[in-house]
């Protein structure tokens, strides 16, 4: 493990570096590390003590245990398929962020003609955002109805009652 950490160390320290557009001296300058000790943290070659690994992550304005660990991929890739769906009755509901964010959930339904769903209501305080994309899907809240075309948007109170109903003979997304 100890023999990964440099060049962890080193990796992430350029990657770091270099997605802000710095240059060593200017992250030298910035952390108070010598120019020749920050190329040697990015080279691989360093051992550097806690006081310089905390400069350079408040240089950087990131962790000292970002530093060190193993670096994250820049970008991953969530095929349709694996990401998690549900349906029933003429309606398809994905799934669209692949990670858990708190309070936070992002899907796409889509509706064949005349399908309806139910929605349940959600926790006290809860804001729903309804975007529809494809046809135009008609909202029922608290006993008001909306018609939303493509791009329209519409916020509500998700904690209410609330349905979504396709009105149309094509698929509405």
């Amino acid at each position: 493990m100890a023999d990964l950490v440099s060049p962890h160390l080193a990796r992430n320290i350029r990657q770091l570096r270099e997605a802000r557009g710095l240059t060593q001296e200017q992250c030298s300058r910035i952390s108070g590390v010598p120019r020749p000790t920050w190329a040697n943290l990015e080279s691989g070659g360093a051992n550097p003590t806690l006081t310089v690994l905390m400069k350079a992550a408040a240089a950087l304005q990131v962790s000292v245990e970002e530093l060190i660990s193993p670096p994250k991929a820049q970008c991953r890739l969530y095929p349709a398929q694996t990401l998690p769906s549900r349906g029933r009755a003429g309606v398809n509901i994905r799934q669209l962020l692949p990670d858990t964010l708190v309070g936070v959930q992002l899907e796409r339904m889509e509706l064949e003609p005349q399908a309806r769903l139910r929605g349940v209501p959600h926790t006290p305080g809860a804001r729903e955002y309804l975007t529809c994309e494809v046809g135009t899907i008609r909202l029922a809240v608290a006993g008001a109805q909306w018609d939303l075309e493509e791009g329209d948007v519409i916020v509500f109170r998700g904690d209410q009652k609330h349905s979504y109903h396709n009105p149309s003979r094509r698929k509405v997304v």
